[in-house]
Parts: C-alpha cells; sequence; structure tokens
C-alpha cells in the first residue's frame, strides 16, 4: 500500500474535507470530483449551495436529494390567517438545512438588515451546515422589508429567510 493511499471501505478525513471546502470558497470553484479506486465524490457548491458527497460504490445507502425546484414567488398561497402576510411580498428562502447567521461574525454588523437594498448577488446571510459556511445571496433584486428568522436560529430547506419588496 503507497504512503497515501488509504485503506478501501475508509471514510475521507473530515479536516481534509473542511480545507477542500474551505479551499474552494477562496478560490470561487464551484465542483470538485475525487476518485480513489471505484469510488468517486463530488463536492458542488453554487446557487442552491447543494453539496452531493455520494460514494458511487454505495448509490443505495444515500438518502434521495432534498432539494427540489422552489416554487414560483408569484404562485398563490393556500388560504390561510397568515394570507395577508403572503402577500407582502416575494421571500428569499433557505437553500439548505442548517443554522440561520445574520453576519460574518458575532463582532460583525448584519449582512442586511430592514430597508437594506440588495441585488441579485448580495449576499444576505449565511447558513452553516455540518460545519460549512454557505454565503447565502438575495437573487432577487429589491429592498429587505421583513426578517422573517432570529440569528443562531436553526432553518429548514425552504424556509422563508427574508421578505422583500422588488420594484
Amino acid at each position: 500500500m503507497a504512503k497515501n493511499e488509504v485503506p478501501k471501505g475508509e471514510p475521507f478525513d473530515l479536516e481534509k474535507l473542511q480545507t477542500l471546502f474551505e479551499m474552494m470558497e477562496k478560490h470561487g470553484l464551484t465542483e470538485v470530483n475525487l476518485k480513489r479506486g471505484e469510488e468517486t465524490w463530488k463536492l458542488r457548491r453554487g446557487p442552491q449551495e447543494t453539496i452531493s458527497m455520494v460514494p458511487a460504490s454505495m448509490p443505495h445507502a444515500v438518502p434521495a436529494p432534498m432539494a427540489a425546484p422552489a416554487a414560483p414567488a408569484a404562485a398563490p398561497a393556500p388560504p390561510t390567517e397568515a394570507a395577508p402576510a403572503a402577500d407582502a411580498g416575494p421571500v428569499i428562502k433557505s437553500p439548505t438545512v442548517g443554522t440561520f447567521y445574520a453576519s460574518p461574525s458575532p463582532d460583525d454588523p448584519p449582512f442586511v438588515s430592514v430597508g437594506s437594498k440588495v441585488g441579485s448577488d448580495t449576499i444576505v446571510c449565511i447558513v452553516e451546515a455540518m460545519k460549512v459556511f454557505n454565503q447565502i445571496p438575495a437573487e432577487m433584486n429589491g429592498t429587505i422589508t421583513e426578517i422573517l428568522v432570529k440569528d443562531g436560529e436553526a432553518v429548514e430547506f425552504g424556509q422563508p429567510l427574508f421578505r422583500i419588496s422588488q420594484g
């Protein structure tokens, strides 16, 4: 066995994976492919911030991806008591499950606040998932009218984070 070769069946070193994620972020990479023997892993990041770490040799051991196309912002909401709030403008949703952070670090000001004007590439928050800090872009132009979650709060996939007015 070569010096850097890992015995078949052992997992990748999580510290090395974290370093790889950080390097992807630093250098703006959106995809990295790793291959070891018959095992292939793909790491992807981008607007959906979907990270796929599916060993090719174990396709049935991994649950189906949770990512589904987001419903159009103009889709009518089913009538409920909260329906008037749904008409208050489109929302920026969480692309992943994780922890919501309003600022890059506890000592920094929040990325945005109510009244902040945002563009499609404006970073509005960070959602941390498994020690990976995903920067979330607004993906639309407008003004933040409401912040729907608190700093440090757990969020779900598709959960509204901000309400925005366009125009």
